[in-house]
């Protein structure tokens, strides 16, 4: 009898006032331990900094050389044989239809250990399971974002509490963390 655990959607809300703030918050999720085996969703408008956000993680995380979107691929692999890591980055934002997920074969990389990270996943709604961590830029201004980050799993509540303990993640915005009730 498989029993299901259910925790609560804990919200946090940020104001990264430029680039800088991005690649501070990158940099602390990287030395968290649960991001080894996490799906976190990026949402948000075209140029928002769902990439940019990306590239500052995978360059924590020790990714040398080019980091492309995987806008035309969908998913650019990574392997981190120092970290023993494998980290899958997917951009959704081509796909027409939702069963392109499970056409393209990701339920295997899903299914697998690793981290794994996706723009566009309303793009795939239905299909990708469930996130454990939902970061949602929106662009304030040219170079300041408004970003809420939504744990919705063990996972995910362990990342928000690692970028919220550090001393050198930016600011958050209150003080308070508002539980929602389960989808």
């Amino acid at each position: 009898m498989a029993i299901e655990v259910i925790h609560p959607i804990i919200v946090k809300s940020l104001l990264w006032p430029d680039e800088g703030a991005t690649q501070r918050f990158a940099q602390t999720l990287a030395t968290a331990p649960a991001l080894r085996n996490a799906f976190i969703e990026l949402r948000g408008d075209l140029g928002a900094g769902k990439t940019t956000l990306v590239r500052h993680l995978l360059r924590a995380l020790g990714v040398a050389g080019r980091v492309k979107s995987p806008t035309y691929a969908v998913v650019e692999p990574y392997e981190l044989p120092e970290r023993q890591l494998n980290v899958w980055h997917f951009d959704f934002y081509r796909f027409s239809d939702p069963r392109e997920w499970e056409d393209a074969g990701f339920r295997d990389i899903f299914a697998s250990s690793g981290l794994k990270l996706a723009e566009w996943p309303e793009k795939a709604n239905g299909f990708l399971p469930r996130a454990d961590l939902i970061i949602d830029l929106e662009a304030v201004t040219e170079t300041s974002r408004q970003v809420t980050l939504k744990a919705q799993t063990a996972v995910g509540q362990a990342l928000l509490q690692a970028v919220s303990e550090s001393p050198s993640a930016p600011a958050l915005q209150g003080e308070q963390d508002l539980p929602k009730a389960p989808p």
